[in-house]
């Protein structure tokens, strides 16, 4: 589940709520229809802010860590030499984390959050720091962490990556959630107001042609928000989906030679956008 929001929003309060850092003013945190106790449920945490210990080995502090999470030192050990394999990261053990580069903290904190084979795996801006071949990497652990049953709960400005891992998401906006579900579906119902249209002839004078067309009908010209540029096309902004008949129905009888007529779906960017843009309209779904 992507956790997404503008800075502010309230994702990093959910999750430390969620963790029992803070107390909720109101309400409760669920599992499967129960309260979530502390300690009843395992949390890996992956914090956006670096929390490990720069001058002590790495190894050492994360024996140490994972023994705090209720692992014997046996398990931690056996465990940290297999995160830090995994991570190629191995020759590190005995070096001070300031050691490290950027990228290779972020990795030593990935492997703090797996460590002791958490049910619910917390990831607040995974990829910082790190280059497209330790990013691919990570992309591979995630998937297997939600391979293997986890629930995985990923917090991130980076909205390709979302829209690579997410099935869910839930959109933030001043401590409440305006828009959530499955991501498939909600990008495909933002759609349905969304035409793209591609006129043979000159890209650059679609807008003016299509926009000329529009305005001979004063009833489709007034369903229509916005026509804009977009590939070699326009992007049409719909007030209503009911608009998109009369709309084909126009081009359909005019002499313009049409190439492309679908629905434009959105990027999750796009929707985000205008979910939680300065000038979006404010509403709880």
């Amino acid at each position: 589940m992507g956790l997404l929001g503008r800075n502010g929003a309230g994702k990093t309060t959910t999750i430390r709520i969620i963790m029992h850092v803070f107390p909720p003013d109101s309400g409760q945190i669920r599992l499967d229809g129960q309260p979530l106790r502390s300690g009843m449920t395992s949390i890996g945490y992956l914090p956006e802010e670096k929390g490990l210990y720069p001058k002590f080995k790495i190894g050492d502090q994360l024996i140490y860590l994972g023994q705090l999470r209720g692992l014997s030192r046996k398990a931690a050990s056996r465990s940290v030499k297999y995160w830090l394999e995994r991570f190629s990261l191995s020759e590190y053990h005995n070096k001070k984390l300031e050691t490290l580069s950027k990228g290779n903290q972020q990795k030593i904190q990935l492997a703090l959050a797996l460590l002791a084979e958490p049910d619910i795996v917390i990831l607040d801006e995974p990829f910082s720091g790190l280059d497209p071949v330790n990013a691919q990497l990570l992309k591979d652990i995630v998937r297997e962490q939600v391979d293997a049953g986890k629930i995985v709960l990923f917090s991130s400005h980076q909205m390709s990556y979302v829209e690579q891992f997410c099935d869910t998401v839930a959109l933030l906006d001043h401590g409440q959630i305006i828009l959530q579900g499955s991501l498939k579906q909600i990008k495909r119902e933002q759609a349905k107001n969304r035409l793209f249209i591609q006129l043979s002839g000159d890209p650059a004078a679609s807008v003016q042609r299509l926009s000329a067309l529009l305005n001979q009908h004063a009833d489709l010209a007034a369903a229509v928000i916005s026509v804009e540029p977009a590939d070699d096309g326009c992007l049409v902004h719909l007030r209503d989906a009911d608009s998109r008949a009369g709309i084909f129905s126009l081009l359909a009888g005019s002499s313009a030679d049409v190439e492309q007529f679908r629905l434009a779906e959105p990027s999750l960017e796009d929707i985000f956008v205008e979910k939680v843009g300065e000038n979006s309209e404010k509403q709880t779904v």
